[in-house]
């Protein structure tokens, strides 16, 4: 009987420090998937911000380039209506979205808007006086920054993301996060050549100044 009831101490004891070790690994578990949900919401705020200093960028450029002569009307039109597309777009600018549609509503509205602003950069490769304006230089090379900033700063999302969703689905920590509610969170799409920045670049060598009829 009384090897019996040392046995069942013995027993509750390795019970209990069972219980101990697995509540220490869940409280860790959980602590990495807070810190690493958070890392998540911190990328996606830098790249929030390099969007933001992009569109701020946008009524300077177009005032700039509203005062070259003849300027394709419809250009200048499509980045306005573009940037407004974008602001149309309802997204938390501080917490990473767990919706990929979401996501995908904003990363077309945003890819609307490069497109926008990459068709006015080559039409005023045709204007001379833009190429002679300083404040024209000074904005495309802002905006040449910033291009690069907000592709580094979605490479770096994703990368985030992609650690963040791996803990999440992993088995244990998966437990965790199912109990704790832990959602996957979707990515940016790679663009084709998305892994090097894109640059803007001007030919101010080029040859043909006359504007476009």
């Amino acid at each position: 009987m009384k090897k019996f009831a040392i046995g069942c101490g013995a027993l509750v004891v390795l019970a209990g420090f069972f219980v101990v070790i697995v509540g220490l690994w869940a409280v860790a578990a959980n602590n990495s998937l807070v810190r690493q949900s958070q890392n998540v919401d911190n990328k996606w705020a830098d790249v929030q911000t390099d969007y933001q200093r992009r569109a701020d960028l946008i009524p300077n450029l177009v005032g700039t380039v509203q005062g070259a002569a003849n300027f394709e009307k419809s250009t200048l039109e499509a980045v306005t209506q573009a940037r407004a597309s974008v602001g149309q777009v309802k997204i938390n600018p501080n917490t990473a979205p767990t919706d990929a549609q979401q996501l995908a509503e904003y990363e077309k509205a945003q890819g609307q808007l490069s497109s926008a602003l990459s068709r006015l950069l080559v039409v005023s490769e045709r204007y001379p006086e833009l190429k002679a304006n300083n404040n024209f230089v000074g904005l495309q090379a802002q905006l040449e920054g910033t291009e690069n900033r907000i592709a580094v700063a979605r490479r770096d999302f994703n990368d985030a993301v992609r650690a963040y969703n791996t803990s999440v689905q992993s088995f244990p920590g998966s437990i965790v996060a199912g109990i704790r509610h832990f959602v996957v969170k979707p990515y940016f799409n790679a663009a084709p050549g998305s892994e090097t920045a894109p640059k803007v670049e001007f030919n101010f060598n080029n040859t043909n100044t006359s504007p476009a009829k």
